[in-house]
């Protein structure tokens, strides 16, 4: 019995053409590996944080890393409804990510809320690129997603800003 193929299929007849599905699921790969990149980060700074304001901001990143956990999966899951395999792999979210890993020694509190601000900031900005070819395709459900996914990412930002008094 053949093997099914994880390739994109030209079969698929949503609307969008291939091309243009495959510029948007390339976006979105970005987008799944920088919001992988920032969840993992999040979580490490969640476990690490000390300092006087520990309890604030273990619970403030705790909240932020659920949230960015239950980002991944509608991303991913769009990637495959456009007919793409979606990246999975440390190798391949490193490759597609513009954010750097986390610090190999855990960062002083108020740096690791700077370090968080530039990152939310930063996935905004990669969804925010998206759109020229997420509205010349008319693709609806992707211009959703984007819009939600940077309305989070610009007021997570905020709130970062705000403890750095910016």
């Amino acid at each position: 019995m053949a093997k099914k193929s994880a390739a994109p299929s030209s079969a698929i007849s949503i609307g969008i053409n291939e091309k243009d599905r495959a510029a948007i699921a390339a976006g979105l790969s970005k987008l799944l590996a920088e919001t992988y990149t920032l969840y993992l980060t999040t979580h490490n700074f969640h476990w690490n944080v000390t300092g006087p304001m520990f309890n604030s901001l273990h619970a403030m990143f705790m909240a932020q890393y659920t949230e960015l956990w239950n980002a991944v999966d509608p991303i991913a899951e769009r990637i495959r409804s456009l007919g793409h395999p979606a990246p999975g792999s440390y190798a391949q979210f490193t490759k597609l990510s513009g954010l750097p890993d986390a610090p190999t020694g855990p960062p002083k509190a108020l740096e690791m809320v700077r370090i968080l601000k530039e990152g939310h900031e930063a996935v905004a900005r990669t969804a925010r690129q998206l759109f020229p070819a997420v509205e010349k395709a008319s693709d609806e459900p992707t211009a959703d997603l984007l819009t939600q996914r940077i309305t989070v990412h610009e007021q997570t930002a905020w709130m970062l800003r705000s403890l750095l008094e910016e």
